[in-house]
């Protein structure tokens, strides 16, 4: 019947003053000589209550809300957001949003109070930092109106729902190119290694400079310019480099609401986006207990879309690795030498001498670098202070785990393989350091 009535709300301050109406009409039947007064201040709340509704309600006046976002959202990014406000009355209003986040992020309670002047137009902005990929769905934009008496809110909604995918840190991976063109990777912790020995391409010849290779002066060249001129080279090129992801169960453990499976996935999408920059051919592969998918090493203006559509699509499996598969796979399918860079968890020695066979059958064939992660927690655990007895026996299981990561780096590097043990939030500058001294010293 009165279709307003369901964007109608009295505020806290309307009860109170109900409430108080109502212990003074309480008192007056004990003391008549107040029943006027009381009367006089029930009819003066009824006219309040009136005069908000018209002001609110009456005249086309409104207040007008828009929420401006990316179309995609970076994990373990903070994402931001905007929304703008827009006040339509001819006096000013008390408003409060109210923002329906998506429910992969657990917020009850994303309310802003804010006042706003005739006509004024305000932006409210706030950043999200979603910690899984998949499709987040924002609902509506709720606007609650108090007049200038306080007594009455009118509820305005606003229609603005919508899905968000959320990607691989696309954000991580623009920082570090940005980075690697103005040549400031130091900036983030990636190392400069100096180039030894001539594997890398000869580039061209250049005018000797003071701190250049003795060994490269080109004598021919000297000879016909009558002044010292050295060869340059550059680092050699179109080295395919493929990131393998363990799928397994292994990386699901989660690290400040990320999942080991996102680290490895952000990293391996910064490093095949600077190996393209440096003109390599990345490549991607993702397996468990079977090769889930492959992607050739190429170097396509298209490839990063590739790599970025396929990493979206990834999730961890609860069989465990086979790297039999993973084995025969590389075998097959990649015959060129290449740079692997698998990651993977192991957590005992036992686990690691299982899948050792594998790793060293593929290292006979390819560059491989294994990388896996530093349990954080327990390395904290080990460095604390027992109180209890009890304390003293999970500071001791702590520190073995601690030591088999260690024991799994030492044998990996007595058969000859490669490997990198991090904690989760510095993943990438070391697998970047990593690949650059790989680089450099044309071990690829």
């Amino acid at each position: 019947m009165f279709p307003f009535l369901r964007s109608l709300f009295f505020t806290t301050r309307f009860y109170l003053l109900m409430a108080a109406g109502v212990c003074l009409l309480v008192l007056a039947h004990l003391l008549p000589p107040l029943l006027p007064a009381v009367q006089i201040g029930c009819v003066a709340l009824g006219i309040g209550v009136l005069i908000e509704l018209l002001t609110l309600y009456t005249g086309g006046q409104t207040v007008v809300a828009t929420r401006t976002m990316s179309d995609r959202f970076s994990i373990g990014d903070f994402n931001p957001v905007t929304i703008t406000l827009e006040s339509r009355y001819r006096f000013a209003v008390r408003t409060t949003i109210l923002d329906e986040l998506p429910v992969q992020f657990q917020v009850r309670e994303s309310q802003v109070v804010q006042t706003l002047r005739p006509g004024e137009q305000i932006t409210l902005r706030y950043e999200l930092r979603p910690v899984t990929r998949g499709v987040y769905a924002f609902g509506r934009l709720l606007i609650y109106v108090t007049g200038q008496l306080g007594l009455v809110q009118r509820r305005l909604v606003q229609e603005a729902s919508r899905e968000v995918p959320v990607y691989p840190s696309y954000i991580q991976m623009r920082k570090y190119q940005l980075l690697a063109i103005s040549d400031r990777l130091s900036d983030v912790g990636v190392k400069k290694v100096r180039r030894i020995g001539h594997t890398s391409e000869f580039d061209q010849i250049k005018s000797y400079v003071g701190g250049d290779d003795v060994r490269t002066i080109n004598w021919k060249a000297t000879a016909r310019s009558g002044s010292l001129m050295v060869n340059q080279y550059t680092d050699e090129r179109a080295q395919h480099v493929y990131c393998l992801l363990d799928k397994s169960r292994a990386m699901k453990m989660p690290f400040e609401g990320m999942s080991l499976l996102d680290y490895a996935i952000n990293t391996a999408l910064v490093v095949s986006n600077i190996a393209l920059y440096r003109q390599d051919r990345a490549g991607l592969v993702t397996f468990a207990e079977k090769i889930h998918d492959s992607l050739p090493a190429t170097a396509n203006a298209s490839q990063m879309s590739q790599i970025l559509e396929l990493l979206y699509h990834q999730e961890t499996t609860f069989p465990e690795a086979d790297f039999g598969r993973l084995y025969a796979f590389v075998k097959r399918k990649i015959p060129q030498r290449s740079l692997l860079l698998l990651f993977t968890d192991f957590t005992t020695v036992a686990a690691l001498e299982r899948q050792l066979p594998f790793l060293q059958k593929i290292a006979q064939a390819h560059l491989l670098l294994v990388i896996f992660f530093e349990n954080t927690e327990l390395t904290a655990r080990t460095q604390a202070h027992p109180e209890f007895v009890e304390d003293i026996y999970v500071q001791a299981i702590a520190e073995q785990f601690v030591l088999d990561k260690k024991q799994i780096v030492r044998t990996l590097e007595q058969h000859h393989i490669m490997a990198v043990l991090t904690p989760p939030e510095e993943l990438t500058v070391k697998v970047l350091n990593k690949y650059i001294e790989i680089k450099s010293r044309g071990m690829a």
